[in-house]
């Protein structure tokens, strides 16, 4: 059996990391949070240094607090957030573009007419979320030297040395082929990428290299991108459940089993895992903003802190006929208008917080319930229920307005860090091939379940409100 393993996983708003003991589970936890600058236009950017730091400085608290020797290190990542660094110093050479950036449009609209082929090819939109069209708006505005790549291979580089992604994190570039799961010369052409030099497509659980950054030699050998990272932590290995993150943004992922499914109902198909050279894929959905929409009505002083939304949602009943679209950085999946603001209408002089904030978790909640509905249109069959983690899953006014409006339990995950577990049993599963999937990963008990406290008429009524505020949104902003 391997010993304990450090599990970082390096979000968008911070760096968590974890030293997991097979027996004993989490003995050693680090946080480091991190900035993101905001900019007009739907500019996000980040410090790469700080990013680096950040998984450093978390993964020795970590160590320090677990005071043990570990094995192995898993590494999860952002997924889309790119930048250009140099091979030979590994110093950036500009800042990460982060996910939620939306600079890369002129990209996409310049590749309108390739938007089918490239979802054929790929399994995914065009649309600047991604990281292929920001690689390519970086090597047009910002610099041709050294490499682009996401995040996760600058780091793995810098820790290691090595030049490697895993197939996860590189199914969200949109340069993979979905079938194949090599990179795609087409997509390559198609983008201006043709002459890079991408990073090895590596299994996500597999030697990789080793670091002393955090002390002693450490192997790395867990690689994945964080969604998909938390889809293995609920231990969702084979078509019929889904989960849903709620961090930043909210995502939903249903595993679709050793065939990519394309659908029609807007949601992303891409690799889940790949695991022995073998291959499985989910359907993946995104909401932009959950806890930054959390964040901006606290920045607005509607709130105190996430911590504060039951209690201040707690004062009134329901949302006083508010209905919020929190589209606060655009629509994602199933629409993919990332070109639209939110919308809070409904208001009066008699309007409180905590309407507000009731308003606010239904906008979030409706949001997933349409991820949850094109997920089940895809798979031909309804999800049975909706397994749940991250910070956000702590309020409890959140997670009932989401059973209620799903009309599913929703169980919640014992720990929210179901990112770095699932980045800590890929480690084991790396340092230790001989195990099976299902003995690294972590213990399937939620912590709560919520079942849904009103009847589907009801729900069908506060899912119209939003369906018919999203309506408006989309018929005032024509592509």
């Amino acid at each position: 059996m391997t010993g304990p393993v450090l599990a970082v996983d390096q979000g968008t708003s911070g760096t968590k990391a974890l030293v997991i003991c097979p027996e004993r589970g989490v003995i050693g936890t680090g946080f480091v949070s991190v900035g993101n600058r905001r900019l007009p236009g739907g500019l996000v950017e980040a410090d790469p240094e700080e990013l680096y730091e950040s998984v450093i400085v978390a993964g020795r608290r970590a160590l320090a607090e677990a005071d043990e020797p570990v094995t192995a290190l898993g590494l999860a990542n952002q997924g889309e957030t790119v930048l250009a660094w140099d091979p030979d110093t590994g110093m950036p050479l500009t800042d990460a573009l982060v996910w939620q950036d939306r600079r890369a449009e002129s990209v996409c609209a310049e590749l309108a007419e390739h938007a089918d082929e490239l979802r054929a090819l790929t399994g995914l939109p065009l649309d600047p979320y991604f990281a292929a069209p920001k690689m390519a708006w970086i090597r047009r505005h910002l610099t041709h030297e050294g490499m682009v790549t996401t995040s996760d291979s600058w780091l793995v580089h810098r820790l290691t040395g090595t030049h490697v992604t895993d197939a996860a994190t590189a199914g969200r570039t949109q340069l993979l082929d979905l079938d194949k799961a090599s990179w795609s010369p087409r997509a390559l052409d198609l983008y201006g990428l043709l002459d890079e030099r991408l990073p090895g497509v590596v299994d996500c659980a597999q030697p990789i290299g080793t670091t002393t950054a955090f002390g002693a030699e450490i192997p790395l050998t867990g690689l994945v991108v964080d969604q998909q990272a938390a889809l293995l932590a609920q231990r969702i290995t084979a078509p019929g459940g889904a989960k849903c993150t709620y961090g930043t943004g909210a995502f939903l992922l249903a595993h679709t089993g050793d065939t990519p499914r394309r659908g029609d109902s807007g949601l992303v198909s891409c690799v889940a895992w790949r695991l022995d050279g073998r291959t499985s894929y989910c359907l993946d959905g995104q909401v932009y903003t959950a806890a930054s929409a959390v964040r901006w009505l606290t920045d607005l002083g509607v709130i105190a802190g996430p911590a504060d939304l039951d209690r201040v949602g707690g004062t009134v009943p329901d949302n006083g006929g508010v209905t919020f679209v929190p589209a606060l950085a655009g629509l994602a999946a199933p629409w993919w208008r990332g070109d639209l603001r939110g919308s809070l209408t409904g208001l009066g002089l008699d309007t409180t917080a905590g309407h507000l904030v009731h308003a606010l978790c239904e906008g979030l909640a409706a949001q997933v319930v349409e991820l949850a509905e094109a997920a089940a249109t895809d798979l031909g069959a309804p999800l049975d229920v909706l397994r749940v983690d991250g910070g956000l899953t702590r309020s409890a006014l959140l997670m009932q307005t989401q059973a209620d409006l799903l009309q599913r339990p929703v169980e919640v995950s014992v720990l929210p860090d179901a990112t770095a577990l699932g980045a800590g049993a890929l480690a084991r599963l790396g340092a230790e091939p001989g195990l099976a999937l299902a003995d690294v990963l972590p213990d399937g008990k939620p912590s709560a379940v919520y079942e849904p406290r009103i009847g589907p008429d009801q729900a069908a009524e506060r899912l119209a409100a939003f369906r018919a505020e999203v309506t408006a949104l989309l018929d005032r902003t024509p592509v």
